[in-house]
């Protein structure tokens, strides 16, 4: 006897997306990320609850009158039962609400929408002067291993590496700006609004994320390249007489990118979750400076909600960096 079909009663092209590997995997994807996110949420209402003390009394500080006290705990929900709270709270965050902030009373979703668009430019920028430099630099240290300018790169990498983000950002600033007065020292201008403003603001900031995070990826991208230098089909590409060149760009770029695509992930998810010393260095008004301005002021929605976005954030960008897998390596399977 035939087993039944599972969704025989869709039209063929219905079944058809369905099975694809691609929806099968975002569909497990998503629901690997809902579950997560619940994890998370669950701890971030677990912050105001474990902090000693009551978190609105501590907020308000000096700012304390009764009226103000009952009237924030009431728009927090705090007044309500615990498992009241956590629901109201749940239920509250996936229609997009995350409560109003301690310190001035405005929407949590409005202050982080506001200050996303910067963090997400920095980002972008950061990440791109990273590649930059960690792609030709772990290449060519790689493929001339043992070398003089293999020892160069190395070392530069590991100062790269070594170097706080605040020194480095310091020492950019009394360069370019101090010095050489191309540069502003810190602040921030739309994209949209000021195209030219925006990018002299961002690339000292940008330069600062970029150097770290492209010296913590060149020594990938070495390792990598050496790696897969090694191979069989490597050395049999070369045996055959293939040009170096072809031999780099198509046998060993293209299988090393794999995992320098992970780190490149990894540290594209930390910049997004806010690279907080550079961006209060810089005075750029993203994640980052707005989670420290938080903490100083025991500003717990806000917290609360930068935590759920950052996590949000994370999951969209390992799931893209699942996705381009396959784009990159088709024998690699989505599963």
């Amino acid at each position: 006897m035939t087993a039944p079909v599972r969704n025989a009663g869709l039209p063929a092209p219905v079944r058809g997306v369905l099975t694809h590997p691609i929806v099968r995997f975002l569909a497990r994807r998503l629901l690997y990320s809902l579950v997560v996110l619940f994890g998370v949420l669950i701890l971030v209402f677990a912050l105001v609850q474990l902090v000693p003390g009551d978190p609105v009394r501590i907020a308000l500080g000096t700012r304390y009158t009764p009226e103000a006290y009952n009237a924030l705990r009431a728009a927090s929900g705090l007044d309500r039962p615990l498992l009241e709270q956590f629901f109201g709270y749940a239920g509250s965050a996936v229609r997009g609400d995350l409560g109003v902030s301690f310190r001035n009373g405005d929407p949590v979703t409005q202050i982080l929408m506001e200050r996303l668009p910067a963090t997400v430019s920095l980002a972008v920028f950061g990440i791109l002067i990273a590649l930059l430099i960690a792609i030709p630099a772990g290449i060519y240290s790689a493929l001339h291993e043992g070398k003089v300018s293999d020892a160069i790169i190395r070392v530069a990498s590991q100062f790269g590496v070594s170097v706080p983000d605040f020194w480095m950002g310091i020492l950019l600033i009394a360069l370019f700006s101090t010095t050489l007065g191309w540069l502003p020292t810190s602040g921030y201008r739309p994209l949209f609004d000021d195209p030219g403003g925006w990018l002299r603001h961002v690339i000292l900031p940008g330069l600062t994320v970029g150097f770290v995070a492209g010296a913590i990826m060149t020594r990938y991208v070495r390792s990598a390249v050496l790696e897969v230098s090694g191979m069989t089909y490597v050395r049999t590409a070369r045996s055959k007489g293939l040009a170096p060149r072809i031999v780099t760009m198509r046998h060993i770029v293209r299988n090393a990118l794999v995992p320098v695509l992970t780190i490149t992930g990894i540290q594209l998810a930390t910049i997004l979750s806010g690279v907080i010393v550079v961006e209060v260095v810089f005075a750029w008004p993203g994640l980052g400076r707005l989670v420290f301005n938080a903490v100083a002021a025991r500003d717990y929605p806000v917290i609360q909600g930068a935590v759920l976005l950052i996590a949000v954030l994370f999951l969209l960008v390992n799931l893209v960096v699942d996705l381009l897998y396959a784009v990159i390596d088709p024998r690699i399977r989505l599963s």
